[in-house]
Formats: structure tokens, sequence, C-alpha cells
């Protein structure tokens, strides 16, 4: 009769160590776009954006559960809410913006990376609030395709040095 409770047990711990893995990965993602944004003429505002997500990530890596229902942690999830509501007006903004000025390739737009940068962000932290209650396999399943979605978008970008041709030269030049 033991053995389906160290099953369950098992899984649940190898389910919390992809979160946590997860969590460190975006956590590296948000403080590397955070770093890239120096060259950038509004850096201040872009980086700080990043950064908070990073510290956020980098907490539920080291301590999962500060995200659960019933945590201590208030702090936390207040910061969490707040950056998610900012960013959704941000991202409602340009989206609106993108949107009327019926800009296709976004990635090409530099107000295109920084919505989709924004985007990431709100579906990241959305995708964390009360993950210390229960991760859950469709949360992780997200989770783990998120997690890889920025390094291949990244890696293909500094691969195909072609698509960056039209980029303004401060983005051509942070990493």
């Amino acid at each position: 009769m033991n053995e389906p409770s160290e099953v369950k047990c098992t899984k649940t711990n190898f389910s919390l160590i992809i979160w946590r893995v997860c969590n460190v990965f975006m956590s590296l993602f948000f403080a590397l776009a955070s770093y890239v944004q120096i060259n950038d003429p509004d850096a201040v505002l872009w980086m700080v954006a990043y950064a908070i997500p990073a510290n956020l990530c980098l907490l539920i890596a080291i301590k999962p559960h500060v995200t659960d229902c019933f945590s201590e942690t208030l702090l936390w999830r207040r910061i969490a809410k707040l950056h998610v509501l900012i960013s959704s007006a941000v991202v409602s903004m340009m989206g609106w913006t993108l949107y009327k000025e019926r800009i296709t390739n976004i990635f090409q737009q530099e107000e295109g990376r920084e919505f989709s940068g924004l985007m990431l962000i709100l579906v990241w932290l959305l995708l964390c609030q009360h993950s210390g209650c229960s991760i859950g396999a469709l949360r992780l399943s997200v989770a783990v395709a998120i997690t890889i979605f920025p390094f291949v978008a990244w890696l293909y970008y500094y691969i195909n040095k072609e698509l960056r041709t039209s980029w303004p030269p401060h983005c051509k030049t942070a990493l």
C-alpha cells in the first residue's frame, strides 16, 4: 500500500524539480533581457521591467511555496500582481499601436520586441500565481514550452544576422 504514495511523492518531487528549473531558466532569461537593455534609450524602464520578474522567478526557484495561497509572504504576490497590472496596461497600449499601424512582422520593430517581452513577462507571472498550492501537469507543460521558447528565439536571431539588419544600432550591439 505504500507504493502508490511513494510513486505520487516521487512524481510530485519530480514536477517540483522541473518547475524550479524552469524558474531558474526564466530568471536567467529575464536577467539577460534586463542586461541587454543597457544600450536602449529608455534603458532604466525596461531594465526594471525585466529585473522584477527575474527576481520573482529566482525566489520561486529558491522557495517554490512563496506563491502559496496561504503563504505568509504577501510581498511576492503583491509585487507580482502590481507588475502584471502595469504590464497589462502597457501591453494593451502597445498592442493597439501595433494593430493601428498594421505592423505584421513585430520582431523587426523595436515596439514589437518590447510588446513580445512584456507578453512573456505577463504570461509567466500569471502562470506563477498560486503555483505553490499545486503545480499540475498542464501548468508544468506550459512552463516547459514557455521556458524553451525565448532561448530558441534568441538563438535563432543571433545565428541569422540578416534578420537583425533593420534593427536600430543600440539593439545590434547589446550582445
